[in-house]
């Protein structure tokens, strides 16, 4: 089914039309593992498209609690704090259709482009997937395939699909292994360091203690070996890894 996705608005008035606006659903976005839905969501401030995620439709798993969506908001709020702006808009909803869950601008960007099409096909594109690679370190993504790293019509790189970040238990699931050994870049690793010393508060309410604690001891980790790291098991890798 065709769907109409409404003009782009700037990064502050989606998040605002997010936390206020109307949701419309429009219908279920299949392959997912757990019950996605495309909305419209409309206030005085604009219209956008968006994906809805509901706990009441994610799937039982023996790993993470039920909740997913907060770990959805919480990698928002880790990238926006670190000035990656890499996850799009997410928050979330008590009053949608569905139930509790997360509310994230849909980006519109070609199902033809991922990680392994932006990596061999645009070098350019390198530093932002450099970007996506640390924040998953910091982040203990269990869950990056191919397919969650969304090049948009504005040339930007995006990642989606954090359902599976933040336990405490190194989980690290990924296909970016391509910079592994590198040093991190500088600049990279001097956004994350002030992590050491502080999770904010609006972080830290969407995770446990331990998963705070776990996340300033990846950071520590990053800091002291100042490079990617290795895969040397061969079995971090999702599946299928698109």
């Amino acid at each position: 089914m065709a769907v109409r996705v409404p003009e782009p608005v700037a990064n502050g008035d989606a998040l605002s039309v997010l936390t206020e606006g109307t949701i419309e659903l429009i219908g279920r976005i299949v392959p997912s593992s757990n019950l996605a839905l495309f909305a419209e969501v409309s206030s005085p401030n604009g219209t956008v498209a968006a994906v809805y995620k509901p706990e009441a439709g994610e799937r039982p798993l023996w790993d993470f609690d039920p909740g997913l969506h907060r770990r959805e908001r919480a990698a928002y709020v880790l990238s926006e704090w670190l000035g990656l702006d890499l996850v799009p808009p997410t928050v979330v909803r008590a009053d949608a259709p569905a139930g509790v869950g997360s509310l994230q601008l849909y980006i519109d960007a070609d199902p033809g482009e991922h990680y392994f099409t932006l990596y061999d096909r645009r070098p350019a594109l390198w530093d932002d997937l450099r970007a996506i690679a640390l924040f998953d370190l910091v982040a203990n993504n269990a869950d990056r395939k191919s397919g969650h790293v969304l090049h948009g019509p504005d040339g930007r790189v995006r990642g989606i699909d954090h359902g599976l970040c933040f336990a405490a238990e190194y989980k690290l699931r990924t296909v970016i292994w391509d910079f592994a050994g590198e040093r991190l870049p500088s600049a990279l690793l001097e956004q994350v360091r002030p992590l050491l010393d502080e999770v904010p508060a609006v972080l830290a309410e969407l995770l446990d203690a331990d998963e705070v604690a776990a996340l300033q001891a990846r950071v520590r980790r990053l800091v002291q070996t100042g490079r990617f790291p290795f895969d040397r098991t061969g079995r971090r890798v999702p599946w299928p890894p698109v």
